[in-house]
């Protein structure tokens, strides 16, 4: 789905990456650590409920069992799809009229649900893969459409789509797909899928 460019020449404020609980609590965290260790962990939560703590919007707490947290991922791999993501972020984010930050090395980053659904789909095809088949997982999530990526995500995250969940279903077959099979944009599904997808999506970008 394309997102059309505003007329409006004012900036739209948001936290982080498109996220604006004022008018949507769903969301999702990138917590990235402090520490630039290979080994360290970055982490992607998903939210239905933002606490508002003073004038500051937070993630309710958690643990690293919860079942809201979706990706548990070594800074390294993090790493390698960083800019591609926010590159791909940045541009429909500006298209729509927001405002951008620049790319964080450390802390705390909310996300519009869609585009934490979208990361989502690229962490889990590169968490268990090889290191040297992450740019070609990259190419591949890049030559998906963006309902595409949605509905990837609604079918992983129902079955294994807790952090601890990995290699196992369609985890698993989500990194096969991404690594191993080259993708045209826009024809990541079958012509009858995608148009069936277009027509019935539920899912509004921003």
């Amino acid at each position: 789905m394309a997102v059309a460019k505003t007329k409006s020449k004012t900036v739209r404020r948001c936290l982080g990456l498109g996220f604006q609980p004022d008018e949507a609590r769903h969301g999702f965290l990138l917590e990235l650590p402090a520490s630039t260790s290979d080994s360290a962990w970055v982490m992607i939560s998903e939210h239905r409920d933002w606490i508002l703590d003073g004038d500051e919007w937070k993630a309710p707490p958690r643990s690293p069992e919860d079942p809201s947290l979706r990706v548990l991922m070594e800074r390294k791999r993090w790493d390698e799809i960083a800019q591609p993501f926010w590159d791909e972020a940045s541009r429909r984010l500006k298209s729509s009229g927001f405002a951008v930050p620049r790319r964080p090395s450390k802390g705390q980053v909310p996300l519009h649900a869609s585009l934490g659904k979208e990361l989502c789909v690229l962490c889990w095809s590169i968490e268990s893969a090889d290191t040297a088949l992450i740019p070609e997982a990259v190419r591949n999530w890049e030559g998906l459409a963006p309902e595409e990526r949605w509905w990837l995500y609604t079918m992983t995250a129902a079955a294994t789509g807790q952090a601890q969940q990995k290699n196992h279903g369609w985890r698993k077959a989500l990194r096969f797909a991404l690594t191993e099979n080259p993708l045209i944009k826009g024809e990541g599904l079958s012509p009858r899928d995608r148009k069936q997808l277009l027509e019935h999506s539920q899912t509004s970008l921003f």
